[in-house]
């Protein structure tokens, strides 16, 4: 069982969640999680398709009914509080923009109707997002509407901002470019990322504390550094490849007659070469591959 990161006691500033469970129907989505989100960190949450993590989000924000408890502050979140956006940002894969308005009047929208709008911010934003401000939503393409998104959440004065798939089906400059944003105008000792995506890569240089949840259980909760300390990447010829295999490894590669798989640290190899590996190594080696179902 790999060990995860968990406090116990509810820490200012912090999503606690606390016996989260979630069922649709007879299918379990969460199955009793447990998590404390301190404040100042960039946290990745990594997992298959349909592990949980949006349904995860989802009861963060009060979407969802469910068991179990999710607070903020030391404030129990209910269904449908509004309270939460009072605090909490979230981007989500598909937005929720109304088709119908132009840009300038999506933004006026909200200014209107948000008591935590930040103009300064938003106008900072606006004058480098190349947005056209009179072109209806319906006309954007999908990348122009999500930087249309990123304004308008990043404008909010929030200290939790969640990410779910927020670049999916976006260009690699985009999504560079939207990620830069986040850093240069959200992030700060203060506050606090949840990003979940499927291309971990792009993020792993920003993760300072990263989740693998499966089958609706949080498998692992720790500091990324730390979790690459304990595993790595090792090599042997095809001819010792029983050398490697005898230790049951879930991810097993094979290139030019050579085998590759992920082991604990500790574990040491006749001949060996050994590699650091990346999260997306460590996450196949300790939940394994997708699940076609999902």
């Amino acid at each position: 069982m790999i060990p995860f990161l968990d406090n116990k006691q509810p820490l200012p500033d912090a999503y606690d969640i606390r016996n989260l469970s979630k069922n649709y129907g007879k299918f379990k989505a969460l199955d009793n999680v447990n998590l404390t989100l301190p404040e100042g960190k960039i946290i990745g949450l990594l997992g298959k398709n349909g592990a949980g993590k949006s349904t995860l989000m989802r009861c963060m924000l009060g979407f969802l009914t469910h068991d179990g408890e999710v607070s903020l502050d030391g404030r129990q979140i209910h269904h449908r509080d509004h309270k939460v956006f009072e605090q909490v940002g979230f981007i989500p894969d598909v937005s929720g923009l109304d088709d119908r308005l132009t840009v300038q009047q999506t933004i006026d929208y909200i200014k209107g109707v948000n008591p935590r709008w930040n103009d300064g911010t938003a106008q900072k934003l606006l004058a480098i997002s190349s947005l056209p401000l009179t072109k209806k939503v319906y006309k954007l393409s999908k990348g122009m509407k999500t930087k249309l998104y990123l304004l308008i959440t990043l404008s909010l004065d929030v200290k939790f901002l969640l990410l779910d798939e927020p670049t999916l089906g976006l260009d690699i400059a985009f999504r560079k470019e939207f990620f830069n944003t986040i850093l240069g105008e959200f992030f700060d000792e203060t506050k606090t990322l949840l990003i979940s995506t499927h291309q971990v890569e792009e993020v792993e240089d920003l993760l300072q504390e990263i989740i693998f949840i499966d089958e609706g259980k949080i498998i692992l909760h720790e500091e990324v550094e730390s979790l690459k300390t304990r595993f790595r990447i090792v090599t042997v010829p095809t001819d010792k490849k029983d050398l490697v295999m005898v230790h049951k490894p879930k991810s097993v590669s094979k290139t030019l007659g050579f085998v590759s798989v992920i082991l604990d640290s500790s574990i040491e190899i006749p001949d060996a070469i050994y590699a650091r590996p990346n999260l997306a190594d460590i996450f196949m080696a300790i939940v394994g591959g997708s699940n076609e179902s999902n």
